[in-house]
């Protein structure tokens, strides 16, 4: 018998210093495993005479469920400290202020948001947004626009050629968004109304050129477009992209090789102040270049000049959001900074509509 109860104070004590759930599984497989000193002895019942099995097997069974009672205690009260432990190692101040979520912290790239803003505005005229590859071949670059042998552009001092290919062909990296208008003449029957918004890449840098810019285009070819089509689109335009309820235009000869006539457009404005303010004021902005589409490109693409007309322009991205936010410096928009995102960028969930607002 005091072998039995120095046997239960010795695994007791055993229990209550377990520090952790591990130890306490070795103390359980050591006294009540297959080879445990408990089950050794209860397997010596079976040796022994009725009247000893009727002294010791109550004894030993119930040495067996007190440890058993003091295993499971011990391991509840284990669980319980790692709960506590676990739950002061991950408590939250809640008094601290709520960190912002990424849709109220992030910011939309003026880019972007100008080119959602430009679209949503043809869109309400019923315009499709058109793209294109930004490496293009010399034909659609050039030649299918009208450009002759011999045209500045093709030098290499304003486009970036590629290297020859195996049959000697040199692509580039597109000069403007035209070729879109081409491609999409080829596989589109009039009539077409599209806008092209994309990137464009020139050799020129400095604080209001980027060899990386973003142009966008618009075209429509239909059997009745004409000049007042296209002045009407085009004021409607600016005066929805500024913003403002009236202004006036003015249209000025100049050259394009795709378009014939060629026109650039100036918009009225005011310089007096820190900022442009447009639709007020007696001053005026060239901001487009358009013209109606030049025969000989109608006939590259199939379509009969007698039988069908059409009208585009176009217009750099990055300068008119300059110029409607304005931001000084191009070279800005490209150099990462996050200082000049906060500053000049837009929250995500602010979408340019024309009802609720286009820099709402």
């Amino acid at each position: 018998m005091s072998d039995a109860n120095a046997l239960e104070a010795e695994i007791v004590a055993s229990v209550a210093a377990a520090a952790d759930e591990a130890s306490l599984e070795t103390i359980r497989v050591a006294e009540l495993g297959k080879k445990g000193r408990i089950s050794e002895l209860l397997k010596g019942l079976g040796k022994m005479s009725p009247d000893e099995r009727r002294t010791e097997g109550p004894r030993l069974n119930g040495l067996r469920d007190r440890v058993q009672e003091a295993i499971s205690a011990r391991r509840e009260t284990l669980a319980d400290a790692g709960i506590a432990e676990r739950l002061a190692a991950e408590r939250l101040d809640v008094s601290l202020p709520v960190r912002p979520s990424p849709a109220a912290k992030g910011r939309i790239h003026p880019i972007s948001q100008v080119i959602d803003e430009i679209t949503a505005i043809f869109a309400d005229m019923g315009f499709a947004v058109a793209e294109g590859p930004d490496i293009e071949t010399d034909h659609y670059n050039f030649t299918a626009l009208n450009f002759p042998e011999g045209h500045p552009a093709r030098e290499m001092h304003d486009t970036f050629f590629l290297r020859a290919d195996a049959a000697g062909e040199r692509k580039l990296l597109r000069t403007h968004t035209s070729p879109v208008q081409i491609h999409t003449m080829e596989r589109q029957k009039p009539p077409i109304r599209i806008v092209i918004p994309g990137k464009t890449y020139r050799q020129d840098s400095d604080a209001t050129h980027s060899p990386m810019f973003h142009q966008v285009e618009g075209l429509v070819v239909d059997k009745t477009a004409n000049v007042a089509n296209m002045k009407w689109v085009l004021e409607e335009f600016c005066k929805a992209f500024f913003e403002v309820p009236s202004l006036n235009m003015r249209f000025r000869p100049s050259f394009f090789p795709f378009t014939e006539p060629s026109l650039e457009v100036d918009i009225q404005c005011d310089r007096s102040g820190a900022e442009v303010r447009f639709g007020e004021g007696n001053d005026w902005m060239e901001i487009l270049g358009c013209g109606m589409v030049h025969p000989n490109v109608l006939r590259g693409v199939g379509l009969d000049p007698d039988e069908y007309q059409g009208f585009a322009w176009g217009m750099g991205i990055d300068r008119i959001a300059m110029l409607k936010y304005g931001m000084p410096d191009l070279r800005a928009f490209f150099d990462a900074d996050v200082r000049w995102i906060e500053h000049y960028g837009f929250r995500p969930l602010d979408v340019p509509t024309l009802f609720g607002g286009l820099s709402a």
